[in-house]
């Protein structure tokens, strides 16, 4: 999950979702299983599923945070 810009409060949090082959699930379902789970400030406003290939890593398999968030960003715009 990495926080995006948000006018109102500055930041949301949106998770970026890389299913397993042959999984599926909706935006509307991972919500409703944080919400169950999470805080209200904690649980993800938005979703988006990436491709493995698409996810952002560096050369050891860590995802590049900054580089996601930028990709983010650009998606709720």
């Amino acid at each position: 999950m990495i926080g995006t810009p948000d006018p109102k409060w500055g930041e949301n949090v949106h998770a970026a979702v890389v299913l397993k082959n042959g999984a599926s699930a909706s935006e509307a379902e991972l919500i409703a299983f944080t919400r169950e789970r999470l805080a209200g400030f904690k649980r993800p406003r938005a979703v988006t599923f990436l491709a493995p290939e698409d996810m952002p890593r560096n050369a050891t398999g860590k995802i590049l945070h900054r580089n996601l968030r930028e990709l983010l960003a650009g998606s709720t715009k």
